[in-house]
């Protein structure tokens, strides 16, 4: 059978943390994500939102895409439009990692790059990164994948979620994820919970933008994560708990990650573990957290060498 670079997509192995997990504590199961084609768990939503309306009609053979990205969509996006031959324009920002923005552009994706508000992450960015990709859209007639709306995406995280039953040898008693679009909260956590109703569902967003447990927004340095206002796909309800994790703790933790499991991952990943810790300290032995390596830290290469140099 001829393989294509999109069938390599999937079906990431979950491995047990051996050194980070606390020893009075629940395992931790880590979704090894940086397994996909990019590095990144956002191979299996951009596929979703690129086929499935191409399937059905909305996205003509060879018609135009565009959207709006922290980085890690939006070189999932250009590596599946590159593959299927869909050009891709991407409205991103200076506020994130350089080498996300040079893998778009690599992979043949047309870059509108705001300028931010001193490199952080902030709802104002959200929101124009959002108006400027409705305008290229409009303007355009390129379909729109609309990550913060977009449902074509739930079907691929919840496929995730079987792959996580099947690989867990066990019940999993607790999921964690931090939370950007909340896609991945809303599709692997619903599943898991089709699968086992007692199943503990615990969100993760930045500490100094904590919108979704009522706090303020503000500027952050998480990747990803953190849009800075309560995003449509969030189903309230959901997450039994959320956690709040600030940059300076999820930067140390995938750090710690990378020297004490031979991890290396970005800073969401951090912000998931720090939460996962924690549950698994508070459910104790014979049980298991599962969280996700949402992808490699050789996207944020630049910023960990600068740490480690320090």
């Amino acid at each position: 059978m001829t393989m294509h670079i999109l069938d390599t997509i999937g079906s990431t192995r979950l491995l047990p943390l051996r050194r980070l997990a606390p020893a009075d504590g629940a395992r931790i199961l880590v979704k090894m994500e940086s397994e996909n084609p990019t590095g990144s768990m956002k191979d299996r939503m951009a596929l979703a939102m690129v086929r499935t309306p191409a399937a059905d009609g909305r996205l003509p053979p060879g018609g135009p895409v565009v959207e709006y990205t922290g980085g890690s969509t939006g070189v999932s996006l250009a590596l599946v439009c590159a593959a299927l031959g869909h050009p891709l324009d991407i409205v991103t920002s200076d506020a994130f990692q350089r080498e996300k923005l040079d893998h778009m552009r690599i992979l043949g994706a047309r870059l509108h790059v705001l300028p931010s508000d001193g490199g952080r992450m902030t709802g104002e960015l959200t929101r124009a990164m959002i108006a400027r990709a409705g305008e290229i859209a409009a303007g355009t007639g390129a379909f729109w994948t609309d990550q913060m709306r977009n449902r074509d995406q739930l079907a691929a995280y919840r496929a995730m979620a079987d792959e996580l039953c099947a690989q867990a040898g066990g019940p999993i008693d607790a999921f964690v994820q931090s939370v950007g679009t909340a896609a991945s909260l809303r599709g692997i956590g619903g599943r898991l919970r089709e699968h086992d109703p007692a199943v503990r569902i615990v969100a993760v967003e930045p500490a100094e933008s904590p919108v979704l447990s009522g706090g303020a927004p503000g500027g952050h340095g998480i990747d990803g994560v953190g849009a800075g206002f309560v995003v449509p796909l969030w189903q309230p309800g959901l997450a039994d708990e959320i956690v709040r994790v600030s940059t300076e703790a999820a930067t140390a933790m995938a750090l710690r990650l990378a020297r004490e499991e031979a991890l290396f991952a970005g800073t969401s990943t951090g912000a998931n573990l720090v939460a996962a810790i924690g549950v698994a300290r508070r459910l104790g032995p014979g049980r298991t957290v599962a969280t996700v390596l949402c992808d490699t830290g050789m996207k944020y290469l630049g910023r960990f060498g600068r740490i480690a140099a320090g």
